[in-house]
């Protein structure tokens, strides 16, 4: 069974930093080009960040270029989101999302994906 599981949401005060992951379980990431979204209350899904199968490219929402970084560890399976000097409107509910044909800029484009995590929330609040 294909399985995505987002995991290192929590409260942060603003300025502060989370480091959410992406495990995979039944199925491998080697091919699968994974993208980070989010979904705040009352707002549609965005894409936040993706990355290549291989790593080598990238993408970014003008919102977030600066302050976080997507990077993957084919080795465990897992992909990472780094966030730093995170701001009240980057709360939201954070996805990862797997797709092994759509590049990346068309991932998080248009927030569409093959294999999608059930989401962790992030709140930044003082």
């Amino acid at each position: 069974q294909l399985q995505l599981v987002e995991s290192g949401g929590g409260l942060v005060q603003p300025g502060g930093s989370l480091r959410l992951s992406c495990a995979a379980s039944g199925f491998t990431l080697d091919y699968y080009a994974i993208g980070w979204f989010r979904q705040a209350p009352g707002k549609g899904r965005e894409g936040v960040s993706c990355i290549s199968n291989s790593g080598t490219t990238t993408n970014y929402a003008d919102s977030v270029k600066g302050r976080f970084t997507i990077s993957r560890d084919n080795a465990k399976n897992t992909v990472y989101l780094e966030m730093n000097s995170l701001k009240p409107e980057d709360t939201a509910v954070y996805y990862c999302a797997a797709d092994a044909f759509r590049t990346v800029q068309a991932m998080c484009i248009t927030a569409h994906a093959d294999y999608w995590g059930k989401g962790t929330l992030v709140t930044v609040s003082s």
